[in-house]
């Protein structure tokens, strides 16, 4: 069999042939081209809109009607950052507690306030210090501390620039994951992997064709959302193209592999849905795509280290962001060179044939 494999050629070679098989089923699938290329350029942007840099939010604050609330209004108002209205006693509870307004100043006395707000709101807690600052100033408050404010605003500092990386991490493992999967086990379903059992095909290469097909998915779907996030929002890319392109692979591989592994066993459809949902979940919620993974308890910091969608995430993040080469990653990539060998060599182990 091997002789007559080299006879035949790479091209027609049973790895080949099943690897195209893979990239026709993709390409039939319109569904699978929205959710794979425009799905994460859709997403980027409008998370990217929403947490784009803009000027300090205004302060809004109602000041209660009173005979000494004049100079208070008066101290508020020279505040560019403060918008201040005076209210009834029963508007201003009504602004309050519907949060029309952050923080309500109750003036007792010429040199009295309360401050009226909601301390769980950190844009109440906001408020309420620039309403004291600027009283306290307006009363004659001197600053023993000479201080000055350069504002700085640098790429990569940004919630976009923050974003991007963990999407694209995100983007390959949900390809990765379902499109692999789904099709294994749909194929499973109809009764096909028994038949191509009985083909003079090597089972290593059937396996190995969905694994390598994510290869030439790559292209698109890295050089996609990272040229959008260049062009439009101007995300850096700080390490070297070739190094990206290496962890780009290696990504795609380990979530090739890894969804091999999830769709190892099941039969149904439903099935499958249930064993990928129960193994992502807990990686989109933990793993830094959307905020730091260092927000969790540190009890959880071992687990989430250890997830593949961690390595990928902290391996873009630190390479576009930082300038990070594959030697400074080397932990990362190594788990996710591990998380490769080891869910490849699991799902060969175990595979069900029918």
């Amino acid at each position: 069999m091997a002789d007559a494999e080299r006879r035949r050629g790479w091209r027609e070679h049973p790895l080949t042939q099943l690897t195209l098989t893979r990239y026709r089923e993709f390409i039939r699938e319109p569904e699978a081209l929205f959710w794979t290329f425009i799905f994460p350029v859709l997403l980027a942007a409008g998370l990217g809109l929403a947490f784009r840099s803009k000027p300090p939010d205004i302060a809004r604050i109602a000041v209660r009607e009173g005979p000494a609330a004049g100079p208070v209004l008066d101290a508020l108002r020279a505040d560019s950052r403060i918008a201040v209205e005076q209210m009834d006693s029963a508007s201003a509870a009504a602004a309050l507690r519907t949060g029309s307004v952050a923080v309500l100043v109750e003036v007792l006395a010429a040199d009295s306030l309360v401050y009226h707000f909601d301390g769980t709101r950190p844009e109440a807690q906001m408020a309420r210090l620039l309403a004291d600052g600027a009283v306290q100033r307006a009363a004659g408050r001197s600053e023993p501390v000479a201080t000055a404010d350069s504002p700085a605003r640098e790429r990569g500092a940004r919630y976009i620039d923050f974003l991007l990386p963990g999407l694209l991490a995100m983007n390959l493992m949900g390809t990765g994951v379902w499109g692999t999967g789904f099709a294994v086990v749909d194929q499973r379903r109809k009764r096909l992997l028994k038949r191509l059992v009985a083909t003079p095909m090597f089972r290593s290469h059937y396996l190995l064709s969905f694994v390598f097909s994510r290869l030439g998915l790559l292209v698109g779907e890295v050089g996609v959302l990272i040229g959008f996030g260049v062009l439009v929002f101007g995300v850096p890319v700080r390490g070297s193209i070739g190094a990206l392109i290496l962890l780009s692979v290696l990504a795609g591989l380990m979530f090739g592999a890894f969804g091999l592994l999830l769709a190892a066993r099941p039969r149904t459809i439903e099935g499958a849905s249930g064993v990928m949902n129960f193994a992502l979940l807990p990686m989109w919620v933990l793993s830094g795509v959307f905020f730091s993974a260092g927000n969790f308890p540190d009890v959880l910091q071992p687990f989430i280290q250890v997830l593949p969608l961690t390595a990928a995430v902290d391996a873009f993040r630190a390479h576009m962001l930082e300038g990070a080469s594959l030697t400074a990653l080397g932990s990362e990539v190594g788990l996710m060179t591990l998380w490769t060998v080891g869910s490849l060599a699991t799902a060969l182990r175990i595979f069900r044939w029918q």
